[in-house]
């Protein structure tokens, strides 16, 4: 028998209150009557080596209730074997969970994530099934549970121990969801194997604030599965770091090519003075002078760097912080970007009458655009353009020469000055033939539907820009898209007939200008919509191409053009990577710098960073994760601790079960019965009968 508050055992002392007061009491059997008392010093009675207990069977039942009294009160209970005790001996499946990511290169979270896994790989049984993952921007097993079924028990953490030895932090991003999920999934697929112990996943981390959980959010749990998280703390809680962002909008041509980059410092920084500048790729010092930047903790500043002369300068750094691991963001220097138009007339170039004199006082240069506009006379051959423009009809061989070019992936826009420039259409798509005809309106059409969701239009959507109404088109080409095979109207003017088409050809396109923008056609050249117009014509058919964006590691860089033959990709710490012929993508980015390869014979740069969440280094509350329905595990007691936790929850149980205590207090009260009976018969039995006397 087992007792839930043994401390009550000690009310078990108040036994010997009886045994004194029948020792101390002295029982008087005759009383005489002795008038000269009066003159006597009353004597209380004294216990002393004569004194003898009397009344055995009363002075029993006393203790005995008092006794009885102490034990229900202890609330006893007789230990019973559970389910629980079964249950705590099955064996366990775990999965170790061990970040990789950037912000794990932090000083001593490496060393800490280790000393952390071997600790967790001891403390599992000989019959747990065990499996170790680290994770980046993916989990990846490192031991799997059929390798640890597989290796003898007493070399088990070795194997783990090893192979954790031989990784380190990557520079991947910390897709934090993902990992769980996928550790969640291993263990669900434990069921198969009818375990009936628990299953767990050890979370071993730094809990970085940029950490992506955004898996989760929808993630339904197994039953059965809880998570340990084990945040590790770095030593140096400061950090800074430099995100590179996107390029200065198109609109700012004319400016000086700038790159611009943002400083954000942690919150419990102690540093706020720092510097920015580019660097060389040997050596790392500052090309020109760098920019002192101030950013006061928990803030951010953006700092614009114009682009470094003399070329050598591929990488921007950040100086005067304590981690370093995301001070560097690699970047190729926007260079000016030169595109030749093909345009297909015979007019005369200065003539303010043509089409030819506006478009090229659109396509001025700028410090990062270069247009070369290519005049040549129809019966002239062909020269290679990114697009081309036609306003004249086209001698056969040349429109043969130019739909190659259209199948091949060109853009070509048609503009007719005049319904017979208009027979240049059918041959281009390849049609027998287009009815074209001049419309002319009473007084002046205008545009009256536009798409503006298309890549054409859509700078313009914004109502500010979407006012067409004062364009005036004086004359322009009547023609029946409906009777061109795919054509698409973008435009369409008051009278209904199309004012401009899209019409696929093979990998290209052609677009159909029904009205030129010359004066004799409309007032389009002279209007504020004329030169984003031409700029949006570059862009769609691919002429403009956008500045190199960056890419972060674990990205896949695709290439503009599948590579033609077997090459080879240099990475940044000098190795080379096998490209195979045809490939249209690169994936094996696996740390930040500048790949380089030469891909449709042309040499490709490509910058590849580290993901700017990593920079969040503040620690992310693990309530966050309860938050998201993970299935969180609070901190345990130690092992002596939770033994005997689990002992008194099964003492709990078995006396709840049992309520022993009942008995006592019947018990008890029976022996109050017998002792009150008892007590009352001793003292008639003592009282004499006669006891009177005469004066």
């Amino acid at each position: 028998m087992s007792f839930l508050t043994p401390l009550f055992l000690l009310g078990a002392l108040a036994i010997a209150a009886p045994v004194i007061f029948h020792l101390i009491r002295r029982i008087t059997r005759d009383r005489t009557r002795f008038s000269s008392l009066m003159f006597l010093l009353p004597t209380p009675p004294r216990l002393t080596k004569r004194s003898r207990l009397e009344h055995w069977l009363l002075l029993l039942l006393r203790c005995l209730a008092l006794a009885l009294l102490a034990l229900g009160f202890a609330r006893p209970f007789f230990k019973q074997s559970t389910m629980n005790d079964a249950a705590s001996g099955a064996a366990k499946r775990v999965v170790v969970l061990v970040d990789t990511s950037a912000s794990m290169r932090r000083t001593g979270l490496w060393d800490a994530a280790r000393a952390r896994a071997e600790a967790a790989l001891r403390n599992v049984g000989a019959a747990d099934q065990v499996a170790v993952f680290t994770f980046g921007r993916q989990a990846q097993p490192l031991v799997s549970f059929g390798d640890w079924s597989a290796t003898a028990p007493d070399a088990r953490v070795a194997l783990a121990m090893a192979r954790l030895a031989e990784t380190s932090p990557g520079w991947e991003g910390t897709n934090l969801g993902a990992a769980l999920i996928a550790a969640a999934e291993a263990l669900a697929d434990s069921e198969g194997l009818k375990t009936t112990g628990p299953r767990q996943i050890i979370l071993i981390s730094d809990l970085q604030a940029g950490s992506r959980l955004d898996a989760l959010q929808a993630y339904e749990w197994p039953k059965g599965v809880e998570l340990i998280v084990e945040p590790l703390k770095a030593r140096n809680p400061t950090n800074a770091g430099v995100q590179l962002l996107a390029a200065v909008a198109d609109t700012d041509r004319q400016s000086a090519p700038t790159v611009r980059v943002r400083v954000s410092n942690a919150a419990d920084s102690t540093r706020e003075q720092f510097k920015v500048g580019w660097v060389r790729a040997v050596g790392g010092e500052f090309v020109g002078a760098p920019i002192e930047s101030y950013v006061p903790p928990g803030q951010s500043r953006i700092v614009a760097l114009p682009v470094a002369a003399g070329g050598g300068a591929e990488a921007i750094t950040l100086r005067g912080d304590d981690e370093d691991f995301d001070n560097t963001v690699f970047v190729i220097p926007p260079a000016t970007q030169r595109i030749a138009v093909t345009y297909l007339g015979a007019e005369n170039a200065d003539d303010a009458r043509q089409p030819l004199f506006f478009l090229r006082r659109a396509l001025t240069d700028t410090p990062r655009l270069a247009v070369a506009v290519n005049a040549q006379t129809p019966d002239a051959p062909l020269n290679a353009a990114e697009l081309y423009i036609v306003t004249e009809a086209l001698p056969a061989a040349q429109t043969s020469a130019l739909r190659e070019q259209v199948l091949a992936g060109k853009t070509v826009v048609v503009a007719p000055k005049n319904a017979t420039a208009a027979s240049v259409l059918a041959p281009l798509l390849g049609l027998p033939a287009i009815a074209v005809e001049e419309g002319k309106p009473a007084s002046y059409a205008m545009l009256a539907e536009i798409d503006f969701q298309h890549p054409l239009f859509s700078p313009f959507a914004d109502p500010r820009y979407s006012d067409f109404t004062k364009i005036h088109f004086w004359k322009y080409r009547k023609l029946d898209a409906a009777a061109i095979p795919g054509a698409r109207v973008l435009a369409k003017f008051d009278l209904g007939d199309p004012a401009l088409l899209e019409i696929p050809a093979g990998k290209g396109r052609v677009l159909v200008l029904t009205a030129g923008w010359n004066p004799d056609d409309s007032q389009l050249a002279v209007s504020s919509k004329f030169v984003p117009f031409i700029f949006g014509l570059l862009e769609f058919s691919g002429a403009l191409a956008p500045q190199p964006s960056q890419y972060f590691v674990g990205d896949v860089i695709p290439f503009p053009t599948p590579a033609a033959e077997a090459t080879t990709m240099l990475r940044p710490d000098g190795a080379s990577s096998p490209v195979p012929a045809g490939a249209p993508n690169f994936a094996m980015t696996t740390q930040p710098g500048i790949y380089r390869a030469a891909i449709g014979g042309r040499p490709q740069t490509f910058a590849v960073n580290l993901d700017a969440a990593e920079m969040r280094t503040a620690p992310l509350a693990v309530d966050e994760l309860e938050r998201l329905g993970a299935p969180l595990a609070r901190a345990k007691p130690p092992a002596a601790a939770e033994a005997a936790r689990e002992i008194t929850l099964q003492g709990t149980e078995a006396e709840s079960r049992q309520k022993l205590w009942r008995w006592f207090v019947v018990a008890t009260l029976i022996v109050l019965l017998l002792e009150s009976w008892l007590g009352g018969w001793t003292a008639r039995k003592n009282t004499p009968v006669g006891n009177s006397s005469s004066p």
